[in-house]
């Protein structure tokens, strides 16, 4: 199925219509950014990784019960997809304190936090995706209640299983984004990506040292070095994890 017109080009990814109109093709992209895009790179190879990464824990979380937009591969950067309506909202799962988490609460880096926590934030970059309240959100009329509560349930589902798998991959699972969209049947599936690109990821055997345990697109944010190698690294684990499951 050949790409045609491209219809939305992002930070991390391009979409393409196809010959289905109920298919797209994502491709992804080496490119890298950070801090709402004032900073830039490229993280060589890292379309290819997070869309080989992706694509086998959206299998593994279909397997799980959690409906995906996800299709197959036609090529190592490319992802063919159920053509979605994304809902303009940041779904972040928490826990363990790190990130913006830290900055706005002034609680420590690495304190584990008792009950997973999810937050929305308002996925519109002129604004700087914004943390959200509930009444907020449907004062915007981003999401329907009962589409945020089908949300907050699938989001602690997917924290469930990535937390456990990410641990027999020897990975501690930080916190997450992930992003929802909603089909022409008006099924609400989980979209977008997930990778180290959306993903805080520390290594367990080197948890202790804060530069050392990371694996994640945090390598770029604060210039740590060594970026493609933590990304081929969790692509190598998450392979193994998968492969051992057969």
């Amino acid at each position: 199925m050949s790409a045609h017109s491209k219809i939305y080009e992002g930070k991390a990814k391009i979409l393409y219509t196809t010959d289905d109109p109920n298919i797209l093709l994502a491709q992804f992209k080496d490119d890298a950014t950070a801090f709402n895009a004032q900073k830039r790179g490229t993280i060589l190879d890292k379309g290819a990784i997070n869309c080989s990464i992706s694509s086998k824990l959206f299998q593994e979380l279909e397997k799980y019960g959690v409906p995906t937009h996800y299709i197959d591969n036609p090529s190592q950067n490319q992802m063919r997809v159920k053509s979605v309506k994304i809902l303009p909202l940041e779904v972040v799962v928490r826990n363990i304190a790190a990130g913006s988490l830290c900055h706005q609460t002034g609680l420590p880096l690495g304190q584990v936090i008792k009950h997973p926590l999810v937050e929305f934030y308002y996925k519109n970059d002129s604004l700087g995706d914004p943390l959200l309240t509930r009444d907020r959100l449907y004062l915007l009329e981003l999401a329907t209640p009962e589409q945020v509560d089908t949300i907050t349930h699938l989001a602690l589902e997917i924290n469930n299983f990535l937390r456990d798998f990410f641990l027999r991959c020897g990975m501690t699972l930080v916190d997450f984004k992930v992003e929802f969209g909603v089909d022409a049947q008006q099924n609400l599936l989980l979209a977008d990506e997930i990778s180290p690109d959306t993903c805080r990821l520390w290594d367990t055997s080197t948890i202790s040292d804060p530069e050392r345990r990371v694996l994640d697109k945090d390598r770029f944010r604060k210039d740590l070095g060594n970026v493609e190698q933590a990304y081929q690294e969790v692509l190598q684990r998450v392979l193994k994890a998968v492969n051992s499951n057969k």
